[in-house]
């Protein structure tokens, strides 16, 4: 089964636009809390004039010409049906270096401690790309690659200055819309 594999951060993003079911393993080295479990991750492509995007890079000073366009990021518990949680979202803004299999994404807050944050990535030539963080006291890294075009991994280390403190596994499905599950309804129905 062929897979089209992105090669810059914006083919990355609208190849994961939608909601995935995330199924993630956590192994914590240093304490006994699991935080493996299932949730939903709602990706929503953000295009270059979008004024979020001026708003987040002027935070920082940065010119919003350089930005390529981003995503906002939202996590949910995988049967809550209600709208997701801001304090459980992120923004995501591609800054490109020339070419686009490499450069930097802004986040307006960090994963593992929530600040604003610069994160590198790169796209290897087999399609993985590496996220790389460098937080005030840890460092995380975050490796993510599609097996198909509806399902992808995604591997996570948190390094503490003590060592390697988390190490996370998941996997994505991309979850069908109403709509595409009402076509494919309409077209069963039509053949029976």
């Amino acid at each position: 089964m062929s897979v089209s594999t992105p090669k810059t951060m914006m083919e990355f993003f609208r190849k994961s636009e939608g909601m995935w079911m995330t199924q993630r393993s956590v192994h914590h080295f240093d304490i006994t809390q699991d935080e493996s479990g299932e949730s939903n991750l709602t990706i929503q492509v953000i295009e270059p004039n979008d004024k979020k995007i001026a708003d987040i890079l002027a935070l920082r000073d940065l010119d919003p010409a350089q930005a390529s366009g981003g995503a906002r990021f939202m996590w949910q518990p995988n049967l809550d049906l209600s709208e997701p949680n801001p304090d459980y979202a992120a923004v995501l803004i591609d800054l490109p270096d020339e070419g686009g299999k490499s450069g930097r994404l802004l986040r307006d807050r960090g994963y593992v401690e929530k600040i604003p944050v610069i994160s590198h990535y790169q796209f290897a030539d087999d399609g993985v790309l590496t996220i790389s963080t460098d937080y005030d006291n840890n460092q995380g890294q975050e490796r993510c690659w599609f097996i198909t075009d509806d399902f992808r991994v995604r591997v996570s280390t948190v390094r503490m200055m003590n060592g390697v403190n988390l190490m996370t596994y998941c996997s994505e499905r991309r979850c069908l819309s109403r709509e595409t599950l009402e076509t494919m309804l309409a077209a069963h129905e039509a053949i029976a």
